[in-house]
């Protein structure tokens, strides 16, 4: 992504679409994530680079990243917000009974490994793609029944899987560039193709996600109320 000045609407919004190369791909993918969340749902982006995608549904998102890039981004809020309205009112996204009104957008230009300005337990739903095992370090802060939302590229869907403080709650499958929520028959979406399941120790090693008897585009879990730490 070049560097470029970013002073109006316009220098954002270009600024997104050169990260955006499959345009509003991730606005549908949350589409599908909203149908298992409540109203209000509240939304934590660890790794998020640009993908202001959340925002077009969700009407809190708390967006971390560590690269300068982002900040960059997230810094121009006015027209971060009017990029966010837009594509709002691109997708004809009615506020639904309860929503919060108008979107709040929040960024920390943080390693998300690290302590967090965010209360434990109090997020609705984190974030998982492509930028690691988020789930290893960022679970306090999803409150017990919230839902980590993971894909397996970089891993973090099967640590979540080992992780007895998570169920497997739904599958997102993405054909013919739409997504659809699978909320039954789960079973096959987490057996290893190949042997056992490896530790979280191996995954670390590895780096990237095993395979599955069936897969799917992301994962999402639900963090358990009983014994949730």
């Amino acid at each position: 992504m070049v560097r470029r000045p970013m002073t109006s609407p316009a220098d954002v919004a270009a600024f997104h679409r050169e990260f955006d190369r499959h345009p509003d791909d991730r606005v549908r993918l949350f589409a599908a994530f909203r149908e298992l969340l409540p109203a209000d749902a509240s939304v934590l982006y660890p790794g998020s680079y640009v993908d202001i995608g959340p925002s077009v549904w969700f009407d809190r998102v708390i967006y971390v990243d560590i690269d300068k890039r982002a900040a960059r981004f997230f810094a121009e809020a006015d027209q971060v917000d009017e990029l966010v309205t837009t594509k709002r009112q691109a997708f004809d996204r009615a506020d639904r009974p309860g929503a919060g009104g108008p979107p709040v957008v929040t960024f920390h230009h943080l390693d998300y490994r690290d302590d967090l300005p965010i209360g434990e337990r109090s997020v609705d739903a984190v974030v998982s793609l492509y930028a690691g095992f988020i789930s290893s370090y960022c679970t306090r802060y999803l409150r017990p029944g919230g839902l980590l939302l993971a894909n397996n590229s970089h891993g973090d869907a099967s640590m979540a899987s080992l992780d007895p403080d998570y169920e497997l709650a739904a599958v997102l499958d993405h054909a013919g560039g739409r997504y659809r929520v699978i909320t039954t028959g789960l079973d096959p979406y987490l057996q290893p193709k190949r042997g056992e399941a490896p530790t979280a120790e191996e995954l670390q090693s590895l780096g990237r996600g095993i395979a599955y008897t069936r897969s799917a585009f992301a994962y999402v879990f639900r963090r358990n109320h009983v014994g949730a730490g």
